[in-house]
């Protein structure tokens, strides 16, 4: 049993034995039967009315819990939904009061979490809001006066970092254009003019707004000035190359020139302005001095005809190049053809810089092949005669190579210019088989002269023995003793004699012995005075007549071809 219980069944005991006692004394007191039930209706009203009163406040309590416990109820749900939670279920066997209290502490949780996520949603949208003043953005899609999910939090938050990162890269770009937009404004010497380049060259930097707009706009800015600044250093880059080809021409001293060199550099305003006027100095001078100019530009013309490999009927077309009335219309002629040259060059100055370096190339292969047909190579000291055959041998196989590469080269240009590539008024191609042709007849001439001075020389050692003694002038028709001796016998003096003349194409005259005497046949045993030959050398000497003889034929047929070569 219950404690209630038990002060319950006390109460009714009590109350009872209360009742008894007043029983009693209203006996002993003698009231009568009448005022006896007064007196017991009172006591039994004062007593029901007490407990009516206390069961009304507990009925009364009974109603608060029960309306307090559905007004929870109430608040749950809608919270619940506001908050996207699942509803909120009460515990099974719990009396009113553990319901009501349940009740009113969960709810009095949720509705501070409903404060957190709403005090949250209203610092991100301040965030919200000056990022997007900063970057003139649109604020993000949420309703305010909603309670936000955790996942529309989570979004909004993601979002806010994103555009934080963003506007924090917008102003690293900010910084960075208009550190370099305030370098070109300086070295332009330009002050800002619209108010966008006022709002950019302003110190504060957070005052400027980051948009997608404005940063474009920066970036057309800065690719204005750069392009101011180009067009500046190339009027600039002109105006010292018409200041230097001027001063080469009019032959400036180095102290006049000194007094620029600050202009020479830079490209500011105040340098563009110098420089014209120097221009504009040389000019007039260059008017004052017209001879010296154009003779000058003539040199620079005959320059570059060299290095374009001009042929001569290509420069011969330029006929002011030999007019001396030295007026400004020359000039202008002269000036007007340089700069077509330069172009000309300019244009073609990888194939022209191919055919100098296969010209460089074949200079010194020449040189290297004269050296090593040179007798005095073989005077080699440090090794000069090694490294010289190997630098040879390495260009006879670049040669060929280059040759290749450039021929590739110009069929390139000459597909795309649809005309011919020339040098030297020929083809490339040609020209250089005319070089290697002319350099193959030189080896071949060369080989020829070689061999008619070795013939000459052993014609002459078969004449006159291998030492010519001092003799006197003998008159003409007259036979030489010591000769006769010699050689003796007709046929030994007049075949190399016939032969010489022959293989000499007549160059030579005919020797004034055609008959040796005929002492001079009578033996071989004779010897020379002065000479001592042997019958031995005698027979040397026979084979080389014989030798002679052989191919006189060829020799007279090599010695002709030279000579028309020549």
């Amino acid at each position: 049993m219950r404690v209630s219980e038990v002060h319950a069944a006390e109460s009714v005991a009590y109350l009872n034995r209360a009742l008894v006692k007043l029983q009693d004394i209203w006996e002993e007191i003698g009231i009568p039967e009448e005022q006896r039930l007064q007196r017991t209706n009172d006591v039994h009203k004062h007593i029901k009315g007490l407990l009516d009163l206390m069961i009304a406040e507990e009925e009364q309590l009974q109603k608060r819990l029960l309306q307090s416990i559905e007004s929870c109820r109430k608040e749950l749900n809608i919270l619940c939904s506001e908050l996207q939670l699942p509803p909120f279920e009460e515990e099974d066997g719990c009396t009113m009061l553990q319901i009501e209290k349940n009740n009113r502490t969960r709810l009095e949780m949720m509705k501070e979490h409903k404060k957190q996520r709403m005090e949250e949603l209203k610092g991100l949208i301040v965030k919200d809001r000056e990022l997007c003043d900063i970057m003139c953005t649109t604020p993000f899609s949420i309703d305010r006066d909603t309670v936000p999910s955790l996942k529309e939090l989570e979004l909004y938050r993601a979002y806010l970092d994103d555009l934080a990162k963003e506007k924090d890269n917008r102003h690293h770009e900010f910084v960075s254009l208009k550190k370099e937009i305030t370098e070109y404004m300086d070295n332009l010497e330009k002050s800002p003019e619209t108010t966008f380049e006022t709002d950019v060259m302003c110190e504060d930097e957070e005052a400027f707004c980051l948009s997608d707009e404005n940063i474009e706009a920066l970036k057309l800015l800065l690719s204005q000035l750069q392009e101011r600044k180009a067009k500046n250093e190339l009027r600039c880059s002109a105006l010292r190359s018409k200041i230097q080809e001027l001063w080469e021409r009019l032959h400036i001293p180095q102290e006049e020139r000194e007094v620029l060199q600050e202009h020479m550099t830079k490209s500011k305003k105040r340098n563009i302005e110098a420089l014209q006027v120097e221009v504009d100095r040389l000019q007039v001078l260059k008017m004052q001095s017209m001879k010296a100019v154009i003779e000058a530009i003539r040199a620079e013309i005959a320059l570059l005809w060299e290095r374009c490999f001009y042929s001569k009927e290509q420069q011969q077309a330029f006929f002011p190049y030999l007019d001396d009335d030295f007026t400004e219309e020359l000039l202008n002629l002269h000036e007007a053809e340089v700069q077509a040259l330069k172009k000309y060059y300019d244009d073609h100055k990888e194939l022209f810089e191919g055919v100098s370096k296969w010209q460089e190339n074949w200079t010194l292969y020449l040189e290297l092949d004269k050296k090593a047909n040179d007798p005095a190579r073989f005077n080699n000291r440090g090794g000069n005669l090694l490294k010289e055959e190997k630098q040879r041998t390495d260009l006879q196989k670049s040669l060929p190579r280059l040759e290749k590469s450039l021929k590739a080269q110009i069929d390139v240009w000459e597909e795309e210019q649809s005309k011919e590539f020339m040098v030297n008024g020929q083809k490339f191609l040609e020209y250089v088989q005319q070089q290697w042709d002319q350099h193959h007849n030189e080896k071949e001439k060369e080989k020829l002269d070689r061999q008619l001075k070795k013939t000459k020389q052993i014609q002459e050692e078969m004449l006159y023995g291998a030492m010519r003694t001092p003799s006197k002038r003998r008159i003409a028709g007259t036979p030489t003793p010591g000769k006769v001796r010699k050689f003796n016998g007709t046929s030994t003096i007049s075949t190399p004699n016939s032969f010489l003349s022959s293989g000499l194409s007549g160059t030579m005259c005919q020797s004034s012995i055609q008959k040796p005497p005929l002492s001079a046949s009578k033996g071989l045993g004779l010897r020379t005075p002065g000479h001592g030959k042997t019958p031995r050398a005698l027979d040397r000497n026979k084979e080389n007549v014989s030798h002679l003889n052989t191919p006189s034929g060829a020799l007279r047929e090599i010695s002709q071809r030279l000579l028309s070569q020549m």
